[in-house]
């Protein structure tokens, strides 16, 4: 095999424009496929990353029957919640746990009503590190934890109910056993997350005051468990379900369907984009062994004469075909490389990218922010080139064989 492999590192070599034409192609088309899996990589950091400050962290915990239940907002009390924040706050990976109430209901002034979701939170566990309501604060103050008749609103809500901070809002929310309670706050802050379907959406009050509004005294309907980063969530939720026996304790993706349908369509877009790109790079290393094997039939029927077996002149075509996309593999993953750290550390400017704010293309897509970073893992490097080095042997495979059932009497006598 040693001498082999010798044999087809001189054939590579022996027409070196053509050879550096086809590793060149693959490896423009490897370094493409990086730069998309990086772009994409980062875009699923961002999204993802800050829908999950937006929806209550990476896992969440709920009262037996939520999941079935859940589109309706259900009021159903965790039994000794702090004793559960703990358990949660002792894991490993875990950098904040908060207490929730969460209800669905409406907010009201002179200009009308608006159905929104009603959300009791810990402001103290809930900082901007983790909360980007928090952080998004623009008008008055965030809340605090001893709050009472006080709310927070989004901006595009207030726009929409010609309010501002200080003014007086009506909320009504729907307590344990469907019944209505019926409250006016005062208005302590605006925040605003350049989406306006979540701002109008969603408004705030303490774990207190949604404990003492809701008849809800101590107790909670949600622990929000924030973690390091996205991608973490399998292993914790896999040691928090035995920890917490009797309760629902779901990652962030599959209590919204939504998302993990984006992230498949997302996967299948890269897969076959992926497959097209090497599926041309396949089709250069299939054309440039065949015409190696044609210029070199005399070349073949001399080393069969000589006594190579036609399985080992199969192997040397093969050798030849896997050298060429190792090699366009490893300069596609360095220049891949190169310019995915590059663009990691400085990222790219959306705004000037598309000359507009993402919100004003897409609300969801205002989740970016201004720059993107890209991310993309060492896995993804190795997955991507043994892909390489597996089509180049496939596409290599009809020429080896051809080459390997030359007679060497009739191989003698090609012109």
């Amino acid at each position: 095999m040693g001498k082999l492999l010798i044999m087809a590192w001189r054939n590579v070599w022996r027409n070196w424009r053509r050879t550096v034409i086809a590793v060149i192609a693959i490896a423009l088309g490897l370094t493409l496929i990086l730069v998309f899996d990086g772009l994409l990589g980062g875009m699923d950091e961002a999204l993802h990353g800050k829908q999950v400050r937006l929806q209550g962290g990476h896992v969440q915990v709920h009262a037996p029957g939520y999941r079935e239940k859940m589109n309706r907002s259900p009021l159903l009390p965790l039994a000794n919640p702090d004793a559960l924040a703990q358990a949660a706050q002792a894991q490993p990976q875990v950098v904040a746990v908060a207490q929730r109430i969460k209800t669905g209901g409406m907010v009201s002034s002179r200009e009308g009503t608006v159905p929104v979701a009603i959300i009791g939170i810990q402001p103290e566990q809930e900082t901007p590190a983790v909360s980007m309501v928090a952080e998004k604060v623009v008008e008055g103050r965030y809340l605090q934890g001893d709050d009472e008749d006080v709310v927070l609103i989004g901006a595009a809500l207030a726009k929409r109910l010609d309010v501002g901070v200080g003014d007086r809002v009506t909320l009504v929310g729907r307590a344990t056993h469907e019944q209505m309670r019926r409250r006016t706050m005062t208005i302590a802050g605006l925040y605003d997350l350049d989406i306006k379907a979540i701002e109008e959406a969603q408004v705030y009050v303490s774990l207190l005051e949604a404990q003492t509004l809701y008849d809800l005294r101590d107790q909670a309907t949600e622990i929000g468990v924030y973690l390091e980063e996205v991608g973490q969530e399998a292993a914790v939720v896999e040691r928090l379900q035995p920890v917490l026996p009797g309760y629902e304790v779901d990652a962030w993706d599959t209590l919204d369907p939504t998302i993990k349908e984006m992230m498949a369509i997302e996967d299948q877009v890269m897969g076959a984009f992926g497959l097209i790109i090497l599926s041309i790079a396949g089709i250069g290393i299939l054309n440039l062994m065949l015409m190696a094997v044609f210029e070199r039939t005399r070349e073949i029927g001399i080393l069969g004469a000589m006594g190579l077996k036609r399985g080992e002149t199969m192997v040397l075509f093969l050798l030849e075909g896997v050298l060429i996309g190792l090699l366009g593999a490893a300069i596609g993953c360095l220049l891949g490389g190169l310019i995915g750290a590059y663009f990691a550390r400085t990222g790219i400017d959306i705004m000037s990218l598309y000359g507009t704010d993402l919100s004003d293309i897409s609300e969801f897509m205002g989740l970016l922010g201004d720059r993107l970073y890209f991310r993309i893992g060492i896995d993804v490097f190795l997955q991507r080139a043994l892909t390489v080095a597996i089509i180049a042997a496939l596409a290599s495979l009809y020429p080896a064989w051809q080459a390997a059932k030359q007679e060497p009497a009739e191989a003698l006598h090609y012109v």
